[in-house]
Parts: C-alpha cells; structure tokens; sequence
C-alpha cells in the first residue's frame, strides 16, 4: 500500500510533493530523494517547474523531517529510540539498531559538522538528527547546519536532473538516475572535503587569534 501511495506521489510531483516526500525522507520512512528532487527538476527543465523552488521546498521538508528525529531524540531518549528502531515499525521503516548505533558514532567521532557531512552520505542522512538531539546539540546551531547539508544535497540531486534532460528521454530517466549515481558519491565527496577544510582553518584561525 505504501509503494502504491508513494508511486502516486512521484507520478505527480509539484512543490507540495516535494516539500512532504523529503520531509517523510528526513525522518525514517524509506523516501528516496534521488527519485523525488532529480525527477523534479527534471520536469523544470522542461518547463513545468522551477529549480530554485524544487530545492528551496526540498531542503524546508528536509529541516521539518529532520527536526522531527531530532525532537525524537532530545526528548525520548535512547532507550525508546532502539526500541522503536527493533520493533516491527521500525523493520517496516528499514531501520535498526545497528544503523542508528552507525549514525550516533559519527555523529561522536565528527561532532557538530556531522549535521552537515552526514546529511550527505547514504544511510546515515536521514538519521544524523537522531544523535544531536540524543546529545542535546542548540537547536538553531542543528537547523543551520542541517540546511547547509540538506541544501548542499539538493542542489547535487536538482544539478542531475537538469543535466540529464540535456540527454535523456523520460522514460529512461529512472534507469539513468542508478546509472550516474556514481557521479554522485564524486560530488559528496568534494563537498565533504570542502566542509572539512572551512572548519579546520576556521578552527586554526581561532586559535591563533586566541594566542595573541
């Protein structure tokens, strides 16, 4: 029933999809966002749409499903977050222990930049929120980084779609979606890497403003 639902919402997005589709992505229910953002703007390519709206409606349903996991978090507490992730919900939901224990030690190895870097890697982004309300992170620190990861990752999945309408017919489009994933890790990765090294000299340039 819920593939069905989720069809029917693909088969139609505007803004108001989109906007729900990420929200439900961010939070535990298994939404793929390659198949909601890319195909979106794929259709503003043609015309139907447009791109800065599909990732501005995109990455607010992102922070409201984010905050979702993060409320979890900061007021349920870990007890009751394992055993909703080990119960029959949460298998429907693909979830676990294992893949929040996953989420939460990255979120302890990366700290707070984990809410941007972690937004962007597969099978952690929709469940990095759950650790900083577990570890109590401000509020407006949370959403801020989570808009910058979210945002970061829409315009990634927005910029394929555009860029496989240049060369792709729409009935190939999910197909090519799997098949250019690839490029995808490529972008993760530099943007990551970018993150990395903002904070790190951020970082090296308030240590030396202290020493003196």
């Amino acid at each position: 029933m819920f593939a069905s639902l989720l069809q029917t919402f693909l088969d139609n997005l505007n803004y108001g999809t989109v906007y729900f589709l990420m929200l439900l992505e961010s939070t535990v229910i298994p939404v793929p966002s390659e198949l909601v953002v890319t195909p979106a703007a794929f259709n503003a390519a043609e015309g139907e749409m447009n791109v800065c709206l599909i990732i501005l409606f995109a990455t607010i349903g992102a922070d409201c499903g984010a905050t979702i996991n993060y409320l979890a978090g900061y007021y349920l507490g870990r007890p009751l977050i394992y055993s909703f992730a080990n119960s029959k919900w949460g298998k429907m939901c693909l979830l676990n222990q294992k893949k929040v224990e996953q989420a939460e030690k990255y979120f302890d190895d990366h700290g707070a930049i984990a809410t941007i870097t972690g937004r962007l890697i597969p099978g952690i982004r929709h469940l990095i929120s759950i650790p900083a309300g577990l570890a109590k992170m401000n509020f407006w620190r949370f959403l801020l980084y989570t808009t910058l990861g979210a945002g970061a990752w829409n315009v990634i999945l927005a910029g394929l779609g555009l860029w496989l309408h240049t060369f792709v017919t729409r009935d190939e489009l999910g197909v090519k979606i799997e098949e250019y994933s690839e490029y995808i890790k490529y972008a993760i990765i530099l943007i990551i890497v970018l993150v990395a090294l903002f904070f790190l000299a951020r970082g090296a340039y308030r240590k030396s403003k202290d020493s003196k």
